[in-house]
């Protein structure tokens, strides 16, 4: 019948072992009689044995077979057509990577103490803030790096997180197009259904195509918010020296200073290329709950809609009750004795 099934139709076979035993239960009951035939007279048998009459001993083998039989579909399992019904919703949560710059460029120090101190600080504030979803870290400056894959170990993220500084990438430069690439990389297949990357950065790039690296993240299905620091207007670069604690300019090939300065447009295009935002920090304190609100929880929100699924009638209760019941009739046939005289 449509909508009925077996959930195990492979245990079918161990009908043949059933019907095995009902014909070795037939045979026994027949054999019986023969037996006793061949130590007592017809008189002394009905004098001396108290058997069922021959329709009780068939009622006795048709009740053990139905028992066999019934008791093998019920492990086969069958289900009827059932109904349908909202399933538990999966629990709001997306994959968020983030990528922060740890160039030369961030350590103008136009976002006090610097930006690099600045944005990891934040960083870290923004970690709290998003326990309910996986986290991973990408570091860059003239390479990429996925310092922490996707986790839920929000502690062992914070500890990678504090640590990552301007020494995190061997290589100098500011190559905002390969931490993309990596970082979309990074989220692999499958995972959650909101996927997002919170690009960190002052938005100084070296020729790595950032925004054709853009593109390929929105053919990813992988939003970008922006977050920029520093002044627009450009800031001074100073190299601290870390055991002594002071610091000196940072001098180009030429012998001027190197200055650093936000480059807001161009962390527009790469989030308005991926349906994103640009969040410009600047020099200002940093919105972590509006970031949150706004652009992490709704992409976690499209992703645990509750699925609708099917879910069948289990049938095999009554085929078990129906054994059960034959297995009584099976013993009450068996124990009653026929009338006295009766052939």
């Amino acid at each position: 019948m449509s909508g009925y099934e077996f959930l195990h139709p492979e245990r079918v076979h161990l009908a043949w072992a059933a019907l095995a035993v009902i014909v070795v239960l037939a045979l026994g009951e027949a054999g019986a009689k023969a037996a006793l035939a061949r130590f007592l007279s017809p008189v002394m048998e009905a004098r001396l044995a108290a058997r069922p009459s021959r329709a009780r001993r068939g009622a006795k083998v048709a009740f053990s077979g139905a028992a066999l039989l019934l008791g093998v579909l019920a492990l086969m399992r069958p289900q009827g057509p059932g109904h349908m019904e909202s399933g538990v919703a999966a629990r709001a949560s997306a994959d968020v990577m983030l990528v922060l710059d740890v160039s030369k460029s961030m350590l103008a120090e136009d976002a006090a103490p610097s930006r690099l101190e600045r944005a990891r600080a934040d960083a870290l504030d923004l970690v709290d803030r998003l326990h309910a979803h996986r986290l991973g870290l990408v570091a860059f400056a003239g390479r990429a790096v996925v310092l922490c894959p996707l986790t839920t170990d929000h502690a062992f993220l914070r500890t990678i997180l504090g640590s990552a500084d301007e020494r995190s990438v061997s290589r100098g430069g500011t190559r905002i197009g390969d931490a993309l690439r990596t970082a979309v990389r990074a989220f692999g297949e499958g995972g959650a259904a909101g996927r997002l990357i919170l690009l960190v950065t002052d938005g100084e790039d070296h020729e790595s195509h950032p925004d054709d690296a853009a593109r390929e993240a929105k053919a990813a299905g992988v939003r970008v918010v922006t977050i920029g620091f520093g002044a627009e207007q450009g800031s001074e670069l100073f190299v601290r020296d870390r055991e002594t604690g002071s610091r000196r300019a940072l001098l180009d090939g030429n012998g001027a200073q190197v200055r650093s300065r936000l480059d807001g447009e161009l962390l527009r295009r790469i989030a308005l290329a991926t349906e994103g935002a640009y969040v410009p920090a600047g020099i200002s304190a940093l919105d972590l709950d509006a970031i949150v609100r706004e652009h992490v929880e709704p992409l976690a929100r499209a992703g645990a809609a509750a699925p609708t699924r099917r879910v069948p009638d289990e049938l095999h209760p009554w085929f078990v009750l129906g054994a059960l019941l034959s297995v009584l009739g099976a013993g009450l046939a068996g124990l009653v004795p026929r009338v006295a005289g009766a052939t």
